[in-house]
């Protein structure tokens, strides 16, 4: 009879080891991973022994790469060091960003001007109402605004009566104005005041015919050196400020600033009232002041 052969012996190398180095070969100071006692019942039988094998001056330089650069897939493979999370983005606001300043469901940032018999303010559809008073009726908004080089919109209904619907009094750097709509017995448009002159008595002075229940775009902007404003998107009002006296028309009116919208003897319907900040290349350069 011949003799039993002995069992082969083999070296125990990972997958990762084998396909990377070479049949047999192990890194220096490199993990390997064997079964442990009794999962694997075959490779108990095989009385496998570890050897050490050296690694030359490449097989550590792949070594090296592999565990920088292998990913953890699967058994016996290297988890690499995971991505750093990307940098969250930097939200930024323009300046010359819109913002609503009634919101068309509460008065939230508005408050009623105390008028001697004024009407009644309501909410509605999205519209606020100014009831018709014995004389003025109006609201102020109470959170800060810009003084100067801002911008802004509305949209305004007179409902019935015969004087302004619309008298926007708004801040001019340190003092304030009025812009009036359908005033002085219904039509008259213009500024109230400069140097001291109302709006039917200075150069804004103007007339356009106003219906009832039909709504009115406004649009009012106010820079260092002009005061412009458009109606339904055709040019209103623009008139030079430098070296004018801003004021307001003295009366009751003093109660609006520095930013409120007011009717006279008139029920008038607002919305959509909005404000933004100039960018920087939207406002002209002021002129020299007059020796």
């Amino acid at each position: 009879m011949k003799p039993a052969l002995e069992p082969p012996q083999h070296e125990s190398v990972s997958p990762l080891q084998r396909t990377h180095f070479g049949p047999g070969a192990v890194a220096p100071n490199h993990p390997v991973r064997l079964p442990q006692p009794g999962s694997n019942p075959k490779f108990e039988e095989a009385n496998v022994e570890v050897r050490p094998v050296s690694a030359g001056p490449l097989t550590m330089l792949v070594a090296a790469l592999t565990w920088i650069l292998i990913p953890a897939v699967g058994d016996g493979l290297i988890a690499a060091e995971p991505a750093p999370p990307a940098a969250a983005a930097t939200v930024t606001t323009k300046l010359n960003s819109w913002q609503n300043l009634f919101a068309g469901e509460t008065l939230n940032g508005w408050k009623t001007i105390g008028y001697a018999g004024a009407g009644e303010i309501s909410v509605e559809d999205g519209s606020l109402f100014l009831g018709m008073g014995a004389m003025l009726t109006g609201i102020s908004y109470t959170n800060p605004l810009p003084k100067v080089d801002y911008e802004v919109t509305l949209k305004a209904m007179r409902i019935d009566g015969s004087d302004f619907f619309c008298g926007l009094t708004f801040p001019v750097k340190d003092s304030f104005c009025t812009l009036i709509a359908g005033g002085w017995g219904g039509g008259l448009v213009g500024l109230s005041s400069l140097d001291n002159y109302d709006a039917s008595e200075n150069e804004t002075s103007t007339y356009r015919n106003f219906e009832r229940k039909r709504w009115y775009s406004f649009r009012l902007r106010v820079t260092q050196s002009r005061i412009e404003a458009w109606l339904d998107g055709d040019p209103l009002i623009d008139v030079s400020i430098a070296d004018r006296k801003i004021s307001l028309r003295p009366g009751e009116i003093e109660m609006s600033v520095p930013f409120g919208i007011s009717a006279w003897q008139t029920r008038a319907a607002l919305r959509d009232i909005r404000l933004r900040q100039l960018d920087p290349g939207e406002i002209p350069a002021a002129p020299a002041s007059k020796p």
